[in-house]
């Protein structure tokens, strides 16, 4: 071969090596790095398999979050159980003796921590020892309405989360979606639905407008929205405790900050009948639920919040705007909250007062967290996290346990949920991606071979 024909030869190659590459660039470019489907391939293009294998279900279950929010809740009530027969005086009366008899100080830490968590269990789930069917899944019914503000709010702090933002107002949307509700309920006289109904847009109203302002001075200002939002929570709370010495909200001859009892055509009717306190606020939870999953996954609105969250500058690069995400976002997230004043107000204490949010709106920051931000993580947590109010109060009926150990364990539930390494590190799971890592080195050492 001639030098000349050997030159030609190089210079072909490299100009078709440089061609695929281009064609590649372009393929990447046109797909979004592979978050779109890809185009059409041109006329002589070789199509090759995508290198990695999409996870599987076991992948996807060992090294996926929920694995680790699951065992988080395990150790923490483990570690709940540790300090409940530290403090039981059975317990340390055996410890006196320890190394005489240890059996009868882990005998007695066992009954302790088991006793307490049964007593959980029936005061929570179903009580075994009930005598009717009503009594047996009463407490389950407890679980559910106490659950039902829990999963509300819990959905509004996880909206605002997964568009960027750190909603710990939702304690003061709850309180502000009260007021008004229970305002419209106990003033208004109107027809049974038309009236509920409008009590649930007016909660619906006063929440989104008190979320609506964190979102609106974030927006035009820059103003940190977890400032804006503690400081509205005070707002709402001595707002809402004034009101409650006027005329127009305290109660008629009382001189308690109580609001008049709601008209019965403004409350929420009974899901089970009077025997239970569970009302379809409950109904309305789930239903937020799944309007938030579809909100997330299913709409442009939804994606375009997520694509703030995830990296703002590049959301407004792709013509996105983030001020009109902010102010969005914490319209329906406040909006949420406001429906968990509604159910508090009009389905379970059916009276407006200075303490109708409870915690309900700090706890929410803990449900979110739990669920990983997610519509339906949120709301399993917030089962969860009704489950251990509903059944704190029995636990310290029946065994004598301090109701602060639910506080303690759910503290440490956000402890172990903030440090997924620890618990990662604690059972041997392996980090996301691993499989498919231990895939490539098989794949690569097979193909030296």
């Amino acid at each position: 071969m001639s030098p000349e024909k050997s030159t030609e030869g190089g210079h072909n190659a490299d100009r078709e090596t440089s061609e695929a590459e281009e064609l590649r660039l372009e393929a990447a470019a046109e797909t979004a790095g592979g978050q779109l489907p890809p185009p059409a391939a041109a006329v002589g293009t070789t199509i090759k398999p995508a290198p990695d294998a999409a996870p599987g279900v076991l992948e996807r279950i060992v090294t996926g979050s929920g694995l680790v929010s699951v065992l988080a809740v395990l150790m923490a009530l483990v570690v709940g159980g540790v300090l409940i027969a530290l403090t039981d005086e059975d317990t340390t009366a055996a410890a006196g003796y320890l190394f005489n008899r240890p059996g009868d100080f882990f005998a007695a830490a066992w009954d302790a921590a088991a006793g307490a968590y049964y007593s959980l269990f029936q005061g929570s789930i179903v009580n075994v020892e009930a005598e009717s069917f009503t009594r047996a899944i009463y407490p389950l019914t407890q679980t559910l309405t106490t659950a039902t503000p829990l999963i509300c709010a819990g959905l509004g702090v996880a909206l605002a989360f997964r568009a960027g933002l750190f909603n710990i107002g939702a304690q003061g949307q709850i309180i502000i979606g009260a007021a008004l509700a229970g305002w419209v309920g106990f003033t208004w006289q109107l027809p049974m639905a038309l009236h509920l109904l409008l009590v649930i847009v007016a909660g619906l109203l006063g929440g989104a407008i008190w979320g609506g302002i964190a979102g609106l001075l974030k927006a035009r200002t820059g103003a940190h929205e977890v400032i804006v939002t503690i400081m509205l929570n005070y707002v709402a709370i001595q707002l809402v405790a004034y009101l409650l010495t006027t005329p127009g909200f305290q109660r008629e001859g009382s001189n308690n900050p109580i609001s008049p009892q709601l008209n019965e055509s403004a409350m929420f009717p009974k899901l089970l009948g009077d025997s239970f306190r569970l009302h379809w606020g409950f109904v309305l939870a789930v239903a937020a639920t799944v309007f938030v999953w579809w909100l997330l996954n299913r709409s442009t609105v939804g994606f375009e919040l997520r694509a703030v969250g995830a990296n703002p500058d590049a959301a407004r690069n792709a013509g996105i705007s983030t001020t009109k995400g902010y102010v969005v976002v914490m319209l329906i997230a406040g909006a949420l909250s406001g429906l968990a004043g509604v159910s508090q107000v009009s389905g379970t204490e059916r009276v407006l007062t200075a303490d109708v949010a409870a915690s309900f709106g700090f706890d929410a920051i803990t449900v979110a967290l739990l669920g990983r931000s997610t519509p339906w993580g949120t709301f399993a947590a917030g089962l969860l996290f009704g489950a251990f109010r509903a059944g704190g109060v029995a636990m310290q009926t029946n065994t004598g346990t301090s109701i602060d150990i639910v506080l303690v364990v759910q503290s440490l539930i956000v402890l172990f949920i903030a440090a997924p390494p620890l618990v990662r590190s604690l059972f041997r799971i392996p980090p996301p991606g691993a499989f498919r890592t231990t895939r490539k080195s098989a794949e690569a050492a097979g193909g030296a071979a």
